[in-house]
């Protein structure tokens, strides 16, 4: 089994023990179903969904559990990281991976040229696109279409793509370079060169 953060407790609301949730799972109403088990990052506490619901006046999700009795018990868990226990082969469709699978995946050009390494993830719509850097052309974003990606293999600890097409021999423009952690989630999702894409990162995430 593999866990995966699908939610971070962000506050707390009334006195019977419920959260405020910010969702990291693309599909909220199947990870937040009543009766699912969720846990605290990394402990083996298990947390049994007894209600929840979107926020109507806000962003996220609103829980509750049913080994949490009143607020006293709840303000434990602010700020904590929410996990899920999934079967990788159940969960993920053929030709995907987890965000956190393609992250530090090495982009391989026309060739086998070394273009960079994906070092974050993020979507424009429907549309995921990587950020690859440290290669020969600097960073760049890359579209994850079967147009441009050829080969999706981070089980492998790399992805081919069709440089021609990205135009990559124009000089990039110059970004600053944040500091990243890398995740211990998957984000939002999982991910594939093909649209439209079912995620959860997180990237479920």
């Amino acid at each position: 089994m593999t866990r995966l953060v699908v939610g971070q407790v962000r506050g707390l609301h009334g006195l019977a023990g419920l959260v405020r949730v910010e969702v990291l799972t693309d599909h909220p109403e199947a990870r937040f179903v009543v009766g699912a088990v969720v846990h605290p990052e990394g402990s083996p506490r298990a947390l049994t969904i007894a209600s929840a619901a979107p926020v109507v006046d806000g962003p996220g999700w609103r829980l509750g559990f049913r080994e949490i009795g009143d607020r006293a018990d709840a303000d434990g868990l602010r700020d904590v990281y929410l996990e899920i226990e999934v079967d990788r082969a159940a969960d993920l469709g053929e030709g995907q991976a987890y965000w956190h699978d393609v992250i530090d995946a090495e982009v391989r050009g026309t060739g086998g040229r070394v273009l960079g390494t994906v070092a974050d993830i993020y979507r424009v719509g429907a549309a995921e696109v990587y950020v690859v850097r440290g290669g020969p052309v600097g960073e760049f974003d890359l579209p994850v279409v079967r147009s441009i990606v050829t080969e999706f293999r981070p089980a492998e600890g790399w992805i081919g793509v069709d440089e021609d097409v990205l135009n990559l021999d124009e000089p990039p423009e110059p970004r600053p370079v944040k500091p990243r952690r890398k995740p211990k989630w998957s984000r939002h999702g999982k991910g594939a060169p093909a649209a439209p894409l079912a995620s959860d990162g997180p990237a479920e995430t």
